[in-house]
């Protein structure tokens, strides 16, 4: 059976908290989750990979287990999350890594390939977004706050985090939702109910238009480096869409690219297909 080990370490006086599963000699993959979850949503796909790689976890800065420091004290932006993250690998020493991005943590894993492009070996993109037309309508609300952040168009995405809201965000374009576990809804709810966690998620919804600026830069990083490149879709995601998958083609020529018949969760429902493209696409890949 896979041991897998749960971890706080200190980053700076920066408490993250981790998953790690796996030997430590093998080909190391930084699994590095979305909103409004946490390390948690890797759960079934740890044990259906720990056997050949080395799996590493974190919960980002203000997610899940790891420290949720005050507004006041830490500027809740990506590049600061994407800092704190790249310090932990550091802290952990983990020298070279293949990155699984999904959601928020396809602008944070980016951001560290941008600033040591010879640390990343691979990139998996499980509905992590890199262009504009990825993008769906579901972030025109969002982006009204990047244009005029107002209380009023603020306060207007604060539904985004509610329960009934995060419940969508995972049974949404899924046949059966059935298959999809309560428990993490649930987790994600309770964290998301902790006090200031809602403003916290609404600064970041602020700063995502960051990442948008970003784009170029990213992809000029991907025509340039020509990463290993996966990107393995949910189709029916309504936030981001197919497109922003067959995107990266344009700068990777040789990127594969794979759909999914399931939403912006795909792990939920095709953790075994996700393990196996996986394998198969990282096999004989350099540590």
């Amino acid at each position: 059976m896979t041991q897998i080990h749960y971890r706080s370490v200190e980053v700076d006086g920066f408490e993250i908290f981790y998953r790690e599963a796996g030997e430590a000699g093998k080909p190391t993959l930084l699994l590095l989750h979305g909103f409004p979850t946490s390390g948690h949503m890797f759960r079934d796909l740890i044990p259906l990979l720990a056997q050949d790689f080395h799996l590493v976890a974190p919960d980002l800065p203000g997610f899940g287990r790891s420290a949720l420091p005050p507004r006041d004290k830490f500027n809740y932006t990506f590049d600061n999350l994407a800092k704190v993250i790249g310090r932990f690998t550091e802290v952990i020493g983990l020298q070279n890594f293949a990155i699984y991005i999904f959601d928020y943590g396809a602008p944070t894993g980016l951001r560290l390939a941008l600033a040591h492009p010879e640390r990343v070996t691979a990139i998996i993109s499980q509905n992590g977004n890199a262009y504009e037309e990825g993008l769906s309508e579901g972030w025109n609300p969002i982006e009204r706050y990047w244009r005029n952040p107002s209380t009023e168009n603020r306060e207007a995405l604060r539904e985004m985090l509610s329960a009934d809201a995060i419940r969508w965000q995972y049974e949404h374009g899924v046949s059966d939702p059935s298959r999809i576990s309560p428990d993490g809804i649930a987790l994600d709810v309770f964290y998301m109910q902790r006090p200031d966690a809602d403003e916290i998620q609404l600064d970041l919804m602020l700063d995502y238009a960051s990442n948008v600026a970003l784009y170029p830069a990213f992809q000029d990083y991907f025509r340039r480096y020509q990463p290993k490149l996966l990107a393995i879709w949910g189709d029916k995601d309504p936030f981001f869409l197919p497109p922003g998958a067959k995107a990266y083609q344009r700068d990777i020529p040789a990127a594969r690219v794979e759909f999914l018949d399931t939403g912006h969760f795909a792990l939920e429902t095709h953790a075994a297909e996700i393990a196996d493209a996986i394998k198969d696409f990282l096999a004989g890949s350099s540590r």
